[in-house]
């Protein structure tokens, strides 16, 4: 595997090099595009030349063991760690998704459940906004239409990082896990009897495409109008700001009411629409990707669950890793590290078998 890293070291100077021309930065997309490279490349290089140094010292080591036996376990103690370093060369050099580096749009649906889904739904959104926060992302509503009680019948945010993120640190490479149907076990506030009900809510994670991402003809698209709605359906706006955006050629379909002014809400709709659009073509070209995806949100129905979250048992399980904890209240305040860690975990063993099955 490490036979690439030459080649990797080569592009990283020359990355280097472009990033050094001030000219380049008149250029923001290609700026941002370069940094996210020579970031992901940083890490490769930096493991790369620890673990040649290591071998370096660990031959001096030997040889001054001849003459002094101290030095034996130095050499057995610097062979360790370079067996670590090794380790954690390989992972970095596992291929990754195209879009680990981007931001992320999320979109939360209720399901089956009612008003109770909904407002799981709503749970859901304060756990990913709580998750954001703690790694420094910004998120921001792109659109929401609300439940009588409070939930979200559906709502999309964007999450988005500050600076360049490290290598699997940026929003889409930790929340793509997170797409799927999540169940709800506990008691509604519509109960009276205080029995356990079980619910569901769905959650689709895409990529946020930049411009240069997604190529999107005015001729394709279908724009239309219509007054805003909040819960219940009562009117909050006396004019035609509401947007829906058809892509006729695929057939997706994106609605935007959130803003006040019809432009605001066609450029939010046009931002999930390229998303969704990315999402579908790498779906359509990457077989890998497009397997990943099929656990996330088709229809939101129970039996398509990917996470339970029991209330009464305070227990929070994830189907696909066979992760649990009974820390539910924590991770629905956002503390997401564990089970995230766990898919991202079994994600790097899947990626490292299919490496060496193509031995």
């Amino acid at each position: 595997m490490f036979e690439a890293v030459d080649g990797l070291v080569a592009e990283h100077a020359e990355l280097e090099q472009r990033l050094a021309d001030p000219s380049i930065h008149a250029d923001q997309g290609l700026a941002k595009k370069l940094n996210q490279r020579y970031a992901e490349l940083s890490a490769i290089v930096r493991t790369y030349r620890e673990w040649q140094q290591l071998g370096g010292d660990i031959g001096a080591a030997k040889e001054l063991a001849a003459e002094d036996p101290a030095f034996a376990e130095e050499a057995e103690a610097l062979a360790a760690r370079r067996e670590t370093t090794e380790e954690r060369l390989r992972h970095l050099l596992v291929p990754r998704d195209a879009s680990d580096s981007k931001d992320a749009i999320l979109e939360i649906k209720s399901g089956e459940g009612g008003e109770e889904s909904a407002l799981f739904a709503g749970d859901l959104l304060r756990m990913y906004t709580r998750y954001a926060e703690r790694h420094g992302w910004k998120t921001e509503q792109l659109d929401a239409t609300e439940s009588d009680l409070g939930g979200y019948k559906s709502v999309t945010v964007a999450v988005k990082a500050k600076g360049t993120p490290a290598p699997g640190e940026a929003p889409y490479a930790l929340l793509k896990f997170e797409g799927g149907v999540h169940r709800v076990q506990r008691v509604p506030v519509t109960e009276s009897q205080g029995r356990v009900h079980t619910s569901a809510a769905g959650v689709l994670v895409m990529p946020e495409a930049e411009q240069v991402d997604v190529v999107v003809e005015d001729k394709d698209l279908r724009i239309d109008v219509f007054r805003s709605s909040g819960p219940g359906g009562q009117s909050v706006n006396t004019t035609d700001s509401a947007v829906r955006i058809t892509h006729v050629p695929t057939g997706i379909v994106v609605s935007c009411q959130n803003e006040k002014s019809q432009l605001q809400n066609r450029e939010q709709a046009m931002r999930i629409l390229r998303a969704r659009l990315l999402a579908a073509a790498e779906e359509a070209a990457n077989a890998e990707a497009s397997d990943a995806r099929k656990s996330q949100v088709r229809t939101v129905d129970r039996s398509e669950r990917i996470r339970t979250y029991n209330y009464p048992e305070n227990r929070i399980s994830d189907h696909r890793t066979g992760y649990k904890s009974h820390n539910l209240d924590a991770v629905l305040d956002g503390d997401l590290e564990a089970v995230i860690g766990s898919c991202v975990e079994a994600d790097l063993a899947a990626r490292l078998d299919a490496l060496e099955s193509q031995k």
